[in-house]
């Protein structure tokens, strides 16, 4: 008893004597201090590993520790999350949709000063993060919507890369068309469109000026016909096939099975990790993404990904400063070189880009990374995550043929009316 009173003496006055030196128990014991990010499949998303990396180098006292949540289930979990109180210090907001669901509701902590040192004029998806005048999250990263080729299939068939440099979207379906071959296990499908209603209708909202908040949804026809039209011919995986199998674009694309492939920026950062480990043998290129004019013009669809702080964070100061270093010059920089396109845009960062190994850089691939106009994918609103769920419901039961395209779209528009509002 006496040599437990005298340790547990000793240790209070060690703890005295380092609180009057203005030190803490915690600091003497833990060393650098320790903030907890909550991202998804960690080990296939380079600009995770390139972005921690490279803030505790820059920033050696605070560590960076990991939450990998699988993608499919991250916006779910990160819901679960913040509702049961959890103190996880960073979010990383995979899409603006359930950012302005997190935001309204007061689960992040404000980032309006830091947003306000930004120059909007520079970084592409900044002003998505808006809410009432505050924001509460800042991009790192900013995605847009291009088409992938196959080289090889395009010179067997002799099509030049050229005449993908300003593709409309009939010009899509006859080269699809075209390229299509074979049948059963080695038939090679001239397109490959994932299961996500975001490829025909947010393709459609951007490029006609549609609403997909309005609850008219007239405007979509056009891309659901071409759509449904190629999907009958065989020229395109049958959306139930791939929904059913749950069939990977990178499968469809990365082994020769689809000759072009609608698909997003982030997609070149795993190409180039395949291609570099001999995981993938496609020689690839990139296209803008096609459109419904042949003007010269390039309207894309896509959205930032940005990082929050939790509001319950217990170390929302070093959380604050991952998330400034994530969106500064030298986390864009990271992010390029990872193979990702970062939400800071400038020469520089795009000579970075492309001067890694492997990224297609010719007239064709340079017109696609530099779009005119690029559209938020979902608008930012309360009403968008319910929206969003109706969309994608109609979506599938077109996709499947339980309703008629006509049908389809005048019940989205009637539930959206009905049930939104």
């Amino acid at each position: 008893m006496r040599r437990h009173l005298v340790t547990t003496l000793a240790g209070a006055a060690a703890l005295a004597l380092l609180t009057a030196c203005g030190g803490s128990a915690q600091q003497a014991t833990d060393g650098p201090q320790t903030i907890k990010v909550a991202l998804w499949n960690y080990a296939t998303t380079p600009e995770f590993k390139a972005i921690i990396d490279g803030f505790q180098q820059a920033n050696p006292e605070i560590k960076v520790e990991p939450v990998d949540i699988l993608a499919d289930d991250y916006p779910d979990k990160v819901t679960t999350m913040l509702a049961g109180g959890d103190t996880t210090d960073v979010l990383t907001m995979k899409n603006v949709i359930d950012y302005s669901r997190f935001g309204t509701r007061g689960q992040l902590l404000p980032l309006t000063d830091e947003a306000k040192k930004l120059d909007p004029a520079k970084y592409s998806g900044l002003k998505s993060y808006e809410l009432d005048g505050k924001y509460f999250a800042l991009p790192y990263r900013q995605d847009f919507w291009v088409l992938y080729y196959n080289k090889t299939l395009l010179q067997q068939a002799g099509v030049p890369e050229s005449k993908l440099q300003n593709l409309t979207w009939a010009d899509y379906a006859t080269l699809a068309t075209s390229l299509t071959k074979g049948d059963g296990g080695s038939k090679v499908y001239g397109a490959y469109q994932h299961t996500w209603r975001s490829v025909v209708q947010a393709t459609a909202a951007a490029q006609t000026g549609g609403d997909l908040l309005g609850g008219d949804y007239g405007f979509l026809k056009d891309q659901y016909a071409m759509t449904l039209g190629l999907q009958q011919r065989g020229v395109l995986l049958p959306w139930a096939t791939a929904s059913s199998q749950k069939i990977s674009y990178n499968t469809m694309f990365s082994t020769g099975k689809a000759a072009l492939l609608p698909m997003g920026t982030w997609y070149a950062a795993t190409l180039l990790a395949d291609t570099k480990s001999g995981k993938s043998k496609v020689e690839w290129g990139v296209a803008p993404l096609p459109q419904r004019a042949a003007d010269g013009k390039v309207t894309s669809f896509g959205s930032p990904t940005a990082f929050a702080v939790n509001k319950n964070s217990k170390h929302s100061e070093a959380a604050k400063k991952f998330v400034e270093w994530a969106s500064s010059e030298a986390g864009a920089t990271a992010v390029a070189k990872a193979g990702v396109t970062p939400s800071l845009q400038s020469q520089q960062i795009l000579d970075t880009y492309f001067a890694l190994p492997g990224v297609p850089n010719g007239d064709v691939a340079k017109k696609a990374f530099k779009p005119d106009n690029v559209v938020l994918e979902m608008p930012v609103s309360d009403k968008s995550s319910d929206v969003d769920q109706i969309l994608t419901e109609e979506h599938e039961l077109i996709m499947t043929g339980q309703k008629s395209l006509d049908d389809g779209l005048a019940e989205m528009s009637k539930r959206v009316k009905n049930e939104v509002g």
